[in-house]
């Protein structure tokens, strides 16, 4: 799928990340790029990007992928995130850049379910570069996935 489908996806079914600026910038097998630029609608009180809207951004980057694999599937499977971690090291001010590359965890996942019948878990990251090339913030998020009835 185009990322503007995705980014029309995200204006009806996740609107609050849309309103804050998260887009899909670019998505291949294994990895998704995701943008956000700080502004009003997404600041906190510090002058730099509210860390939920961080966290908007690096799901979707990791959760565009596992949307991606599944429909590829052709299976019935739904997705979930179970845990998440976050680190941050800088302020996030400009457009922060969150990227992840870990689709082929998910095709590892999705073939054990399929065999299996059992739900699986995996960890995906995402990390948030600034346009200075900088890490702002790192975050981990677990994912679960299993055959619906």
């Amino acid at each position: 799928m185009k990322p503007s489908k995705y980014n029309w996806f995200m204006f009806f079914k996740l609107p609050s990340a849309w309103w804050c600026g998260v887009r899909l910038h670019h998505l291949e097998n294994d990895k998704a790029v995701v943008r956000i630029k700080h502004s009003w609608f997404n600041k906190n009180p510090f002058k730099s990007m509210f860390w939920a809207a961080q966290g908007m951004a690096a799901e979707f980057s990791t959760g565009v992928l596992v949307m991606e694999k599944i429909q590829l599937s052709k299976k019935p499977i739904s997705m979930l995130v179970a845990n998440n971690k976050a680190n941050f090291s800088k302020k996030a001010r400009g457009t922060i850049t969150f990227s992840c590359s870990d689709g082929q965890l998910i095709d590892q996942a999705i073939e054990k379910t399929i065999a299996s019948g059992e739900g699986q878990k995996f960890w995906m990251t995402s990390k948030g570069i600034d346009l200075n090339g900088d890490l702002v913030s790192n975050f981990e998020f677990e994912w679960t996935i299993k055959l619906r009835k």
